[in-house]
């Protein structure tokens, strides 16, 4: 039984030890860059779109707004880590990989910096005419 599970501890230290001879986790990396992206357009939200609506009273309506700004996002977020897990796996090589990785990530960044401005133009916009 000790034999067994030392056996599994070996196999395991191998695999990480493999993984890290093979190349850089570029899934890993878009996932770290999604949820930082992710971060910084929450609080770009808030600060920007948030600070912009000026409500008299309690309403609890920009806050609404403001998770349902959010929700959108994720599933862009999402899609990309998806891409990424199965690109890693595509056997494509370490400089295609960083090519379209830089590629995604540039995309990626624009939606997170470019929505909230965006968002805040649509409202300075359209506020005045509603």
């Amino acid at each position: 039984m000790v034999a067994a599970a030392s056996q599994k501890s070996v196999s395991k230290h191998r695999a990480h030890q493999d993984l890290r001879k093979t190349g850089i986790r570029w899934d890993k990396k878009m996932s770290n860059n999604c949820a930082a992206a992710l971060l910084v357009y929450t609080i770009m939200q808030i600060v920007f779109v948030l600070g912009l609506i000026e409500t008299k009273g309690m309403s609890i309506a920009p806050y609404f707004g403001l998770v349902l700004l959010v929700a959108v996002i994720i599933p862009f977020c999402r899609n990309f880590e998806k891409r990424w897990v199965n690109m890693s796996s595509s056997g494509l090589s370490e400089q295609s990989l960083a090519a379209k990785f830089r590629a995604d990530q540039l995309v990626l960044w624009l939606l997170a910096i470019g929505l909230p401005m965006v968002f805040v133009a649509l409202i300075k916009i359209i506020g005045p005419l509603l």
